[in-house]
């Protein structure tokens, strides 16, 4: 009897957790196999540990997510010719696995060795006629950036504080994802509001490269457009709306352009000097007859 009562308890929680979106997934054409990891809390002296080891406070809504479930796993897959194949996934590491994306460089390694810092740059965002965007994090002691989601090796989702200085403590923090060119894209400012949109996208493969200029793969907006076709279309028509700034224009007087012809070789224009040079000897000679005549 307790037994039973625990299960439904679970999934009481399982339910408020995944907003639903479990029913909604087992009630889909194709999908099987749809599985939540039950976690247990995380306790508050490892939340505090892990704030006094990265001289960083936890944002409210992540510190209650944790103390409500140590991390997030969520996966379905699909049937294709009596095979189910893994398609969704959605995860968030637990305090455990909230690890710094830029790891200490070892007492043992080359000084002048490459590292993520090397990468760094600034952007000028001066351009006229585009809206200030957020300034990106960056890869040095000015930014201390946590690892989320591995995103299946196509990204990294990231908590990031920016504006850091060292020894001090840390608080405002926002959601980032950095894509497989290491280039930085900004999801949300709190971690409840990008926790609805991975709910939202259902955990789809690459479904955070739709808010990057270049989108997702093809065979992403497929899966997409099958399984989430009101967003899917949404952000096309926003992506159409805001016009083909990043599409690729091919200019077909470029690309289809004819070789250059190679010249004719020494011995044809050797040939058509002789003839030529014959003609106007005739022409000089019957000059010359004409006023002897």
């Amino acid at each position: 009897m307790e037994d039973t009562k625990d299960v439904f308890v679970f999934k009481g929680v399982a339910e408020r957790l995944t907003l639903g979106i479990t029913r909604i997934l087992e009630n889909m054409p194709g999908v099987v196999d749809v599985r939540f990891a039950e976690r247990d809390p995380a306790e508050k002296r490892s939340l505090l540990s892990w704030e006094q080891k990265n001289t960083c406070i936890l944002p409210e809504d992540l510190r209650d997510f944790y103390l409500t479930t140590d991390g997030f796993t969520l996966t379905w897959s699909v049937k294709l010719d009596d095979e189910c194949v893994p398609l969704g996934c959605m995860m968030i590491n637990g305090v455990g696995r909230l690890c710094p994306l830029l790891q200490p460089i070892s007492v043992f390694s080359l000084r002048n060795a490459p590292s993520l810092a090397d990468l760094d740059w600034e952007e000028s965002s001066s351009e006229s006629g585009l809206e200030p965007a957020p300034s990106a994090p960056h890869f040095d002691a000015r930014s201390r950036i946590y690892e989320l989601d591995s995103c299946g090796g196509n990204g990294k989702v990231c908590l990031v504080y920016k504006n850091c200085t060292p020894g001090v403590v840390a608080q405002q923090s926002e959601i980032w994802f950095l894509d497989r060119s290491l280039c930085w894209h900004f999801l949300t400012a709190t971690f409840t509001a990008y926790y609805r949109l991975m709910i939202t996208h259902l955990g789809l493969p690459e479904w955070q490269y739709a808010y990057t200029p270049y989108g997702p793969s093809p065979q992403a907006k497929q899966w997409a457009s099958l399984y989430q076709p009101l967003v899917f279309n949404y952000e096309v028509s926003q992506t159409d709306s805001a016009g083909d700034v990043f599409l690729n224009k091919l200019d077909p007087t470029k690309a289809f352009r004819g070789k250059a012809k190679a010249p004719p070789p020494k011995k044809k224009q050797s040939a058509q000097c002789n003839s030529g040079g014959t003609a106007k000897g005739q022409g000089n000679t019957g000059r010359h007859s004409g006023t002897k005549r």
